[in-house]
């Protein structure tokens, strides 16, 4: 295992060893604020409340934190509309996970609740239960009158993050050997 970087202070960051500590100036800050970010946002996007706490943990002053944010929003890298969309269709399609979910979980990661409400409703209650009712299929393709069984069914849906009523009643129409019109 490698040893652990050791954090850095504005006092040594870039100063040699053998070098007099010294205080770095804003654009210094900023700058080291800034690869501090892009080092972050390589492996995948992230939201504003993300970076900011990042950075925040990493000592980064409050003022260069919001200096560093408004230069990667205005560049494009940082766009919690986007990161909203992107993240709800990529849950949906890879992961199979229904709004209740994804809406959840958008608000964890600190997307503002507009944002959040945009992304889920971008897709309607029909596209919804079509997609419950495929997982259900697949997980359970001979799903009949035991009750126990339903109660599983029903269960994964709402892990999954379909609403509780839509998982009823799909489980109840394919029970009965139904599709999504009964």
């Amino acid at each position: 295992m490698a040893p652990r970087a050791r954090v850095l202070a504005d006092e040594d960051l870039g100063a040699a060893e053998e070098a007099p500590r010294r205080a770095l100036d804003p654009a210094q800050r900023l700058q080291h604020a800034l690869d501090l970010s892009f080092r972050y946002l390589g492996p995948r996007a992230r939201t504003e409340v993300e970076l900011r706490r990042y950075l925040e943990g990493k000592r980064v002053k409050p003022e260069t934190i919001e200096q560093a944010l408004a230069s990667l929003r205005e560049q494009g890298y940082v766009d919690d509309a986007r990161f909203a969309r992107e993240f709800a269709e990529d849950k949906r399609l890879l992961d199979e996970w229904g709004s209740d979910r994804i809406a959840r979980k958008l608000l964890s990661l600190g997307v503002p609740d507009e944002l959040v409400r945009a992304a889920v409703g971008a897709r309607d209650r029909d596209d919804e239960a079509e997609a419950a009712m495929a997982l259900l299929r697949r997980r359970f393709p001979q799903l009949g009158d035991d009750p126990r069984e339903q109660r599983r069914a029903i269960g994964v849906l709402v892990r999954k993050g379909y609403d509780s009523e839509l998982a009823w009643d799909l489980v109840r129409a394919h029970a009965r050997g139904g599709g999504l019109d009964d």
